[in-house]
């Protein structure tokens, strides 16, 4: 009987739990969040693609252990002959068939209001893309992750068709991944787990627990059924009421365009480009819940608005184009979403071979503008351009001022020159070495000179010092501070003069390491003509120059810091004695 019958009509293939005494008490699974399910069993089970479960031979199973709506999809996909054999066979002269069986399972429940699917081995092939909630797992990761030790990230950046991996096992912070950008988009976020309630922490003694958040969550779940409802439960709450932390927010500043008027509009104009020949304003992108799929695909199978597909080893730009190009006006864009590309491991394309089914039009980018405003399709949907530009500028310029200052500076009297402050600054600190005017030679051409710093820390620490009343000054300083960066970064000469010159005008006291390299940069700065220096006071193009500095240190490694120095204004003028006020007359 298919499967696409009433599940009450078939009797499932339930069998009694194994219970193993030395089974862990929880196991890794990637679970997504469905949108437009309905919490019951029914709907569960026919949210699924029917067609394509007969096809593989699926069997359904109603489980009733967990003690809420459920429904359990298994199937084996085999091949008799492995798809290698026959053509190595061809190349060794010797005939060899192995068998391969590769298997799939699916959970779907619904915990409470909310519908989750478990995958396990291929399972996630069996769970339509479009039911997943693409922000659920990195929603989880930016709410609960540790922002200093983040394994990997997967990002794509607008109008690029670029998407960009790191992968970093032992953990890093997150500025080191070059990830916060307002023109980038994060799709994923693997890392280390603050502590939370989960079954794995309570078994887990003390060792850190990690997840991988994209589309879906990649995470240790409790095994047994009241664990398992508890892990997801616990998931939910912290989804739905918890805040992002704030060294991960910047990931929820870019979100799809979502006003009616301005997507129908945006429809319009690609619908029309897409009814013109090419011309290289649409580019090919990888999706990007697809990468692994795509990195493993041999056989492309493009099916597009026509009851035949195109076979291909890659994915064929020019041939979706051009069955776009035959749809009729106001038609083309449906055609591609409703259009597929299967990405397989086999020119044969069986079921046990299929990688991937993918939505033709998440494979385009392009670029469009509606007067001023640009916008970039991408993974199927619209992203304004700049939309997050200037609260990623302010968030960047904010997390620079710390509530507590590690880095307490005197007073600058008015009249006081940059070279006597800072000399002064050295002599009231002992243990601070001032390098004002101290600078090595520029390896670019010798015969300049560069200043890498005004003062210097015992812990290496670099601090540049600037009184400005408007941005010129700022730019000046934050471009020494890339240059100084860069320069210790990446040339041996300069490293060497300059712990060579720190160990010579310190006679001895203050050593740096022959392969110094700074760790962190305090920008110490006195704004003429404002009371104090706050994120606020800072002038509106330092703001955006600041923290383009801050993202580029930060990418290599240095932490930027932003200190205040307070002015003490000189003594006034005594009035002159013609105009002298005279004092009051003493009675008497």
């Amino acid at each position: 009987m298919p499967l696409h019958q009433h599940a009450s009509e078939r009797v499932p293939h339930l069998s009694r739990p194994r219970r193993h005494s030395l089974a862990s008490n929880t196991a890794v699974r990637t679970v997504y969040r469905l949108s437009g399910v309905a919490p019951t069993t029914e709907a569960m089970l026919y949210a699924l693609d029917l067609a394509l479960l007969d096809r593989l031979g699926a069997d359904p199973h109603l489980p009733g252990a967990l003690g809420v709506p459920a429904v359990y999809i298994t199937c084996g996909m085999e091949h008799v002959e492995a798809p290698w054999c026959e053509p190595m066979s061809r190349s060794t002269g010797i005939t060899v068939s192995e068998s391969v069986r590769r298997t799939a399972a699916v959970l779907l429940l619904a915990v409470d209001d909310t519908v989750y699917a478990i995958g396990c081995d291929q399972g996630y092939r069996l769970i339509p893309d479009h039911l997943k909630d693409k922000r659920f797992g990195l929603s989880f990761a930016i709410r609960q992750m540790d922002p200093s030790l983040i394994r990997g990230a997967v990002s794509r950046s607008l109008g690029r068709a670029r998407t960009d991996i790191s992968l970093v096992p032992g953990g890093a912070p997150v500025p080191l991944l070059g990830i916060r950008d307002h023109s980038r988009i994060v799709r994923s976020l693997g890392g280390y787990l603050d502590d939370l309630p989960l079954t794995r922490s309570r078994y887990s003694r003390g060792k850190a627990v990690s997840a991988q958040g994209g589309c879906g969550l990649r995470i240790a779940l409790g095994v047994e059924p009241e664990a398992l409802l508890s892990d997801l439960r616990t998931i939910t709450r912290i989804c739905r009421e918890d805040i992002p932390n704030q060294e991960l927010e910047f990931v929820d500043h870019i979100v799809p365009v979502n006003a009616p008027a301005t997507l129908d509009a945006l429809d319009e104009v690609l619908d029309d480009r897409l009814g013109r020949p090419a011309d290289g304003s649409v580019s090919a992108a990888v999706p990007s819940e697809h990468h692994m799929a795509y990195a493993e695909a041999t056989t492309y199978l493009t099916q597009i608005n026509s009851p035949g597909a195109l076979r291909s080893d890659d994915f064929d730009l020019g041939y979706v184009l051009t069955r776009a190009r035959l749809a009729p006006p106001g038609q083309r864009l449906r055609a591609l979403r409703e259009g597929t590309v299967t990405l397989a491991g086999d020119r044969l394309v069986r079921a046990a071979d299929t990688l991937a089914v993918t939505n033709a039009l998440t494979w385009l980018e392009t670029g469009v503008s509606l007067g001023p405003r640009r916008f970039f399709l991408m993974d199927g949907e619209w992203y304004e351009a700049g939309a997050a530009y200037v609260e990623e500028c302010q968030a960047a310029v904010r997390a620079l001022f710390s509530p507590s200052p590690s880095v307490g500076l005197p007073s600058w009297a008015d009249g006081e020159s940059e070279n006597a402050y800072n000399n002064r600054v050295a002599d009231e600190r002992p243990d601070w070495l001032c390098l004002d005017t101290k600078n090595v030679a520029n390896p670019l051409r010798p015969r300049d000179q560069v200043e890498i710093c005004d003062l210097l820390m015992p812990d290496g620490t670099l601090i540049l010092v600037k009184r400005a009343g408007g941005s010129g000054p700022l730019s000046h300083l934050f471009s020494q501070a890339r240059v100084a960066t860069e320069l210790l970064q990446e040339s041996a000469q300069v490293r060497a003069d300059f712990t060579a010159m720190v160990t010579r005008l310190s006679r001895g006291t203050l050593r740096l390491p022959d392969d110094y390299t700074p760790k962190r940069i305090v920008l110490a700065m006195l704004l003429k003509r404002r009371e104090s220096l706050t994120p606020d006071s800072v002038f509106g193009f330092s703001q955006i120059t600041i923290a383009q500095t801050s993202k580029a240190l930060a990418a290599r490694g240095v932490t930027v810091e932003v200190a205040g120095i307070p002015q003490v204004d000189a003594d006034p003028l005594p009035p002159p004695s013609g105009d002298a006020e005279m004092p009051a007359a003493v009675p008497g």
